[in-house]
């Protein structure tokens, strides 16, 4: 599915997200993998121009895999709190939240853009 998100997208998403883990009998990684969903659709509301992106909602045989695709080539990186100028700050820390709640994440750069994913097991 291809989106132009904003700041009230990500709640939609969730509950879409929601109901496909129901569905497919996961409903324990519903918590986790909605706060990856919304970090990672905060990052194209805040970082792609446009704001477009496409989401791909994936059933493994061992868990849940997201996608989060779009026109922006920088890739992102976590930003480590220790390598931060203000220990206060709010930026930077959404891809170490995906980090810590789900069992695998990464980039894959595109042609002229990139996928975001990441991946919670059962």
């Amino acid at each position: 599915m291809g989106f132009t998100v904003g700041a009230h997208s990500a709640r939609h998403l969730r509950r879409i997200l929601r109901t496909f883990l129901t569905r497919w009998d996961m409903a324990g990684l519903t918590d986790d993998a909605e706060l990856a969903l919304t970090e990672l659709v905060a990052n194209v509301v805040q970082h792609v121009p446009g704001r477009h992106c496409t989401l791909l909602i994936l059933r493994r045989p061992d868990g849940l895999r997201v996608e989060v695709a779009d026109e922006h080539a920088g890739c992102p990186r976590p930003v480590r709190p220790e390598c931060r100028g203000e220990e206060l700050d709010e930026g930077g820390r959404g891809l170490l939240l995906v980090e810590a709640v789900t069992d695998r994440w990464g980039t894959v750069p595109l042609p002229g853009g990139k996928t975001v994913w990441f991946e919670c097991d059962v």
